[in-house]
């Protein structure tokens, strides 16, 4: 190897210390920071817990830099749990072993119909790189739309739609339009994303908050042996003030995954739990959500049969009110397990997923 290539090689190497650190950095005061909100409603974590948090990361994970998550999962559980899996170890260590690229298609909201040929997106047109497209039935064909007829084939039959740009998530880069209110310069300015007609929930989910389409988020994984499965659920609820659900200001429910109950506690942004919600003070326990089983059974099909390549995948589903399953999103890239994790975790103990650290040396 010549001069020039080590010199190279020493700053890509440089760069990707530098920028791990900084990801560490930001999850550090993240966690610290949530740690503390917690600490307010269940009391002081006590030194053995953090201890076996910081023995946990170092002997298992690797590196202490895993214990501040460890330690809100504890704060949360009232315990230690071995098994447990950090967000960041899962996002520098997880993710890009076991999705590498492929788990990054779910940002380009367009190509979803066409991956996934499913019937159970509520797509009903595009906007990418300057073209308008109409969807078509199973999603075989697509057709141009010509700017002019964009908001009479938007608005056909629909008094609102939802558009979402490439790489939207926890509830950023989603609009809600009507026709009075719809401009297509706008769109033009957001750019590549996906128009959706707004789901009019079941009753259940319209008892608990009118005003935003809640959605179950379901993970399923590939184990090693090829068998798809599903982890973790919770129920996502929107807040009075919000047209859809954001993640600055989502309640979030666990949810049984044999059952479909929701537990007795939510919980707040801040993680502070609650019984009911905190906007129209229904309860949560003992409530089950429709159609659950369906839901769960659907996502197991559509991962093994359409997208095994990417191992881990978040999934936004709803049942609307005709009782139909409808696939919000989906999210192949770094999809949330911390709240799973620590409410009723560990999800991944038999995955293996702590010797993937010895692999990515």
């Amino acid at each position: 190897m010549n001069s020039k290539s080590k010199l190279i090689d020493k700053f890509k190497y440089t760069i990707k210390r530098t920028l791990r650190r900084t990801s560490d950095q930001r999850h550090r005061i993240a966690a610290e920071a949530l740690l503390k909100s917690i600490e307010l409603e269940k009391g002081k974590l006590s030194r053995e817990l953090k201890k076996r948090s910081r023995e946990y990361a170092q002997d298992i994970l690797g590196s202490t830099v895993f214990a501040p998550w460890l330690n809100v999962y504890s704060a949360i559980a009232g315990k230690f749990k071995e098994g447990w899996i950090p967000d960041n170890y899962y996002g520098s260590i997880v993710v890009p072993k076991l999705k590498g690229l492929y788990g990054g298609i779910s940002k380009a909201k367009p190509l979803s119909s066409k991956l996934l040929s499913t019937d159970r997106l509520p797509d009903i047109a595009y906007y990418v790189n300057g073209l308008f497209f109409a969807t078509s039935e199973h999603n075989s064909t697509w057709t141009v739309l010509m700017p002019e007829n964009v908001e009479r084939y938007l608005f056909a039959c629909e008094e609102r739609v939802v558009f979402k740009i490439d790489n939207s998530s926890q509830g950023k880069g989603i609009y809600v339009f009507t026709r009075k209110a719809f401009d297509i310069g706008m769109i033009y300015k957001l750019g590549n994303g996906v128009f959706q007609k707004y789901i009019n929930q079941h009753d259940f989910f319209e008892e608990i908050m009118p005003n935003s389409v809640a959605s179950i988020r379901l993970t399923s994984v590939v184990e090693d042996g090829g068998k798809v499965s599903c982890r973790t659920a919770y129920l996502r609820l929107g807040r009075s003030e919000d047209s859809h659900i954001k993640s600055s200001s989502a309640v979030k429910v666990p949810v049984d995954l044999a059952s479909g109950q929701l537990q007795e506690k939510g919980y707040l942004v801040n993680w502070h739990s609650v019984v009911c919600h905190p906007d129209t003070h229904v309860v949560f326990g003992g409530k089950v959500i429709p159609k659950f089983n369906e839901c769960v059974e659907y996502i197991l099909e559509t991962h093994l049969t359409k997208v095994p390549y990417c191992r881990s995948i978040g999934w936004d589903i709803t049942v609307d009110r005709n009782e139909e399953i409808q696939l919000i999103e989906w999210n192949g890239a770094h999809n949330d397990i911390k709240f799973s994790e620590a409410t009723q975790g560990p999800c991944f103990a038999d995955m293996g997923w702590e010797k993937l650290r010895e692999a990515q040396r």
